[in-house]
């Protein structure tokens, strides 16, 4: 299903199932689930005697509240198989806004720290994603469903508590990485949230995520003869950080909680508005700059960029924008983000619109239906000892 922007996958899922409990074509599946609880030992049958009964749902990979796009949902004996789509691989779109940092990494954030902008040009930022191509190490955000000591690191955060210790990175990686458009200063939609974190926010958030270090680092980009001061801070910083371990919860044995998810990333909607003056034309195609300039005045705004992904399981996008941010000596937020495709299902193609819930079941229904379908063929023509698992475009879904 495309998930819309503002709503958590969790009230996806309850908005799919409100939708599919009164329905003709799920009936028979609730006649025949209760004639099977009708058979279940007495005790099991007292367990679950006040729980009503609907058609079970899950999902395979949640994304965040201000996301959009793919978002697999398995109904009934489907759900058994969500955990296969957890290690596939996903392709997003995210556009990245430079100059600021917040708390979340994404522009539903507060803001931590500005460092200058002025010299991040396309030339630049280009440069800087072949550090993020291929194998890499990522730090998950501090705002993250990720435990550490049995607590969700978005737990620490908003209780405004420092972590036990430094976020580990971890190893992922970046299929593909590229520009699809660099937007200037001054020629596209996107600002800074309004918000600024409090100073105590700010001071347990430098002690996690290094922010000082980058201000000063933007800085020298601007003042280079303050490098040597700012390098001295560096290793300092480096000095103090621990080395330990981040412990994850089991992600195979999570996922089908219906719990909220934190609130904490962009999304892009689901038909991005084409911004008057946003495109390239007369730049020059190798800086994104006008012609003859080497850099934008900073009174332009910061400049953005739409970047387009495939990476593995467990890959941040929030990440990659505060990495790329630091990378090209400046600080960067995620403004905006969809998931165009995840494993085998691909936006435009195989996956039901959200909106159609609401026009009713001769809307939703024959599409769901055909895709059941060609899920029951699928499982069909595959050994019985063989899971089925995330297939790219162009195998059948």
């Amino acid at each position: 299903i495309n998930k819309p922007k503002s709503i958590s996958s969790a009230q996806v899922l309850r908005d799919v199932q409100h939708a599919f409990d009164p329905s003709n074509l799920f009936a028979p599946w609730l006649h025949s689930e209760r004639i099977r609880r009708g058979q279940e030992p007495g005790s099991q049958r007292q367990r679950r005697k006040n729980k009503r009964i609907q058609v079970k749902v899950g999902h395979g990979g949640t994304l965040d509240p201000m996301a959009t796009g793919v978002l697999i949902v398995g109904v009934g004996q489907g759900t058994k198989h969500l955990h296969s789509f957890l290690s596939c691989t996903k392709t997003y779109e995210a556009t990245v806004l430079f100059g600021a940092a917040t708390d979340t990494y994404d522009v539903l954030g507060k803001i931590l720290s500005k460092a200058p902008y002025a010299h991040v040009t396309r030339t630049l930022v280009e440069e800087a994603l072949n550090k993020f191509r291929g194998p890499i190490k990522q730090r998950p955000p501090l705002y993250s469903a990720l435990r550490m000591d049995g607590k969700r690191l978005y737990e620490y955060a908003r209780e405004g508590k420092e972590i036990p210790r430094e976020i580990e990175e971890r190893p992922v990686t970046t299929e593909s990485l590229d520009i699809r458009e660099w937007l200037p200063g001054g020629s596209h939609k996107y600002a800074w949230p309004d918000g600024e974190a409090a100073k105590e926010e700010k001071d347990v958030a430098d002690k996690v995520l290094h922010l000082g270090y980058t201000r000063d680092e933007a800085q020298s980009a601007s003042n280079p003869s303050d490098a040597n001061d700012n390098h001295g801070r560096k290793r300092r910083r480096d000095s103090e950080a621990e080395d330990d371990e981040l412990i994850t919860e089991n992600h195979a044995a999570k996922r089908q909680e219906m719990s909220p998810e934190p609130v904490m990333s962009g999304a892009l909607p689901e038909d991005p508005e084409v911004v008057e003056g946003g495109s390239s034309a007369g730049l020059d195609p190798k800086t994104g700059t006008k012609s003859g300039l080497k850099e934008q005045d900073e009174g332009d705004g910061p400049p953005a960029v739409k970047l387009s992904m495939t990476v593995t399981s467990g890959f941040y996008v929030r990440s990659l924008c505060h990495d790329l941010g630091q990378a090209v000596g400046s600080l960067g937020i995620m403004s905006e983000l969809v998931r165009t495709r995840q494993a085998g299902f691909l936006l435009g193609r195989n996956v039901l619109e959200y909106e159609d819930l609401s026009k009713g079941e001769d809307v939703w229904a024959p599409k769901v239906e055909h895709m059941l379908d060609e899920w029951k063929k699928k499982l069909a023509s595959r050994p019985d000892d063989e899971r089925p698992t995330g297939e790219e475009p162009g195998q059948s879904a």
